[in-house]
């Protein structure tokens, strides 16, 4: 469902994404990991057709992300990392154009909608502009936007940020039905108990370059050891003057 060859992205003399490839199949949950600045965004970004590779190229649900254009935008839903959210329109406000943007009946639109503020438990907030919304509601409001239209190819930039713990927990069952079910999952979290927990295919980026790649199955230790021994161990300096006030 998705298929990566040589992508890579500079920008001027920087390289974001160093020749990076992968095979993902339908179904699958692919959990892409990495330090700030590893370049998780920039990879999401090109998957996605927002940004033109410098060479190389990729194709989702059988399209081009060089060509693909407004289909390839038909069949993927994004959770992008700034929400797009727009601040004068409500939570609810934000499914129905979505909705309507995709092309679907107003009646289905409508009930998805009641669908999706109720497992995201955001009904007590259906009317809240996006402007006065919690961190947490803005994410789960951009999530529900990405799922409405119920696309064969899902990228969401970290969906598990800033949100409570009992949603997530529903969200990442959410996940896994409609994995099962044929959707392909390609996310980027930190959150690595969670992406443990639901993803059927790790990924680690360092530098531009993927460093790991496997299956859940291959997953032989803790995905936290793993991705420590890769990335390296924190370090923490004692700052000896933090502290001294409660003296």
């Amino acid at each position: 469902m998705i298929s990566c060859h040589n992508l890579t992205r500079r920008f001027d003399a920087f390289t974001a994404v160093d020749g990076i490839s992968f095979e993902l199949p339908t179904g699958s949950i692919c959990a892409f990991m990495g330090p700030n600045g590893a370049g998780k965004s920039t990879t999401v970004n090109m998957l996605t057709g927002l940004l033109s590779p410098t060479s190389g190229d990729a194709t989702v649900a059988g399209l081009s992300i060089t060509t693909g254009g407004l289909e390839l935008k038909r069949k993927i839903g994004v959770l992008p990392a700034n929400l797009g959210l727009f601040d004068d329109l409500t939570v609810e406000e934000h499914l129905l154009l979505t909705g309507d943007v995709y092309g679907l009946d107003k009646a289905d639109t409508r009930e998805r909608a009641a669908q999706l503020l109720r497992v995201l438990d955001l009904e007590h907030g259906r009317h809240i502009f996006a402007s006065r919304c919690s961190s947490g509601m803005r994410k789960k409001t951009a999530l529900a936007m990405a799922l409405i239209y119920n696309p064969p190819v899902l990228f969401l930039d970290e969906p598990f940020e800033a949100i409570d713990p009992m949603t997530s927990r529903t969200i990442g069952d959410l996940l896994m039905k409609l994995a099962s079910r044929g959707t392909t999952v390609f996310l980027t979290s930190h959150i690595l108990s969670t992406i443990e927990r639901i993803a059927t295919h790790f990924m680690v980026i360092r530098g531009g370059r993927i460093v790991w790649n496997c299956t859940a199955d291959e997953l032989t230790r803790s995905l936290e050891e793993v991705y420590f021994e890769l990335i390296g161990y924190p370090v923490v300096e004692d700052l000896a003057w933090l502290g001294t006030s409660a003296r």
